[in-house]
């Protein structure tokens, strides 16, 4: 007798580089389907998409540069799950997703405290130049002079969702002064995160660290622009572990060029991965990272276990994680 799985096609258009494939999560995933489509570079664009897609009922998405929009959508009559493996669904339209019966899921903080890090990580980078140092000694030199620290001095935190919130732990954890910005600032969130709530542009004036970790959303895009940028000292640093588009980069690219703020740490562009000849690369006060802040390898395991969760409550009939609801069963 043949055994009924939940879906028929399953596709995976964009596992590059593999991550799912090889877990115990891979098994956990073909189980689920009576055929499973893998695919191990990422579609150039809207047709190559389409073409790995069309005929799925059930997908699971690695890479936000991978897009959804709705013409992509329109495309996949058997669609019924979305699963993304990650927080951010910003290449989503979700809005069409609901219109055409199309249920999203996605990964909530499974990396929080892994992109949190990161972010302090490549602060820390940057003012005591790990990055100029080690090219430097690997060039024949030695001592350059002085470094900055963190210690006594002010991080900024925009954005307190799970990430923000363990980056203020982080920050007090290492002796500095904490404050932050959220759209939804109450006086009962502020004694829960332990944090001072001030104005954007008071964050940014007074920081020596300002880190970023608001979701991508029309109200967010390029949030981060020439008005806020102008109010940096310039010892500070801007650290980016949430979404390239919230940064304008061309005004970034502009104050770290005339040397306006000491420095940045990105892990997040508008265009990822970050095209060959980028001015960003040729930036000595700039520590890239590529894209890999929530990559710690427990919080990605526990992420791929949830995008395959994910199809499996789907298929129970009880979705989970659910940011956009559709109405193919």
């Amino acid at each position: 007798m043949t055994e009924t799985r939940p879906f028929a096609l399953l596709v995976i258009p964009d596992d590059e580089p593999p991550v799912l494939s090889g877990t115990p999560y891979d098994d956990r995933a073909r189980a689920l389907s009576s055929e499973t489509s893998w695919h191990f570079d990422r579609p150039a664009d809207d047709h190559a998409t389409i073409a790995r897609i069309g005929e799925a009922d059930a997908v699971i998405n690695i890479r936000s540069s991978v897009q959804f929009p709705e013409n992509v959508l329109a495309a996949c009559p058997n669609l019924k799950i979305l699963s993304i493996w990650g927080t951010g669904v910003d290449h989503v339209d979700l809005a069409a997703a609901e219109r055409l019966g199309i249920t999203v899921s996605n990964t909530p903080a499974y990396g929080a405290p892994y992109v949190a890090e990161h972010a302090l990580t490549l602060a820390l980078a940057v003012s005591r130049q790990i990055v100029e140092n080690d090219r430097f000694i690997r060039d024949g030199g030695w001592t350059r002079g002085f470094i900055d620290e963190l210690y006594g001095k002010t991080l900024g935190v925009v954005g307190t969702g799970a990430i923000g919130q363990r980056l203020v732990q982080l920050g007090q954890g290492i002796g500095m002064n904490v404050m932050a910005w959220t759209r939804s600032a109450t006086p009962e969130r502020s004694a829960e995160y332990g944090v001072e709530f001030v104005t954007l542009e008071e964050l940014f004036a007074r920081s020596d660290v300002v880190s970023l970790h608001v979701t991508l959303t029309p109200e967010t895009e390029k949030l981060i622009g020439e008005p806020l940028l102008a109010l940096m000292k310039p010892t500070a640093i801007l650290v980016n572990t949430a979404r390239g588009a919230v940064v304008d980069e061309d005004a970034l690219l502009t104050v770290l060029q005339e040397g306006r703020i000491a420095g940045a740490g990105l892990d997040v562009f508008k265009a990822e991965p970050l095209p060959s000849g980028h001015p960003f690369k040729h930036l000595p006060n700039v520590t890239l990272s590529a894209h890999v802040g929530g990559m710690a390898y427990n919080g990605t395991m526990r992420g791929l276990e949830m995008s395959v969760e994910n199809l499996e409550a789907f298929a129970a009939g009880h979705p989970v994680n659910v940011v956009a609801r559709g109405s193919r069963g």
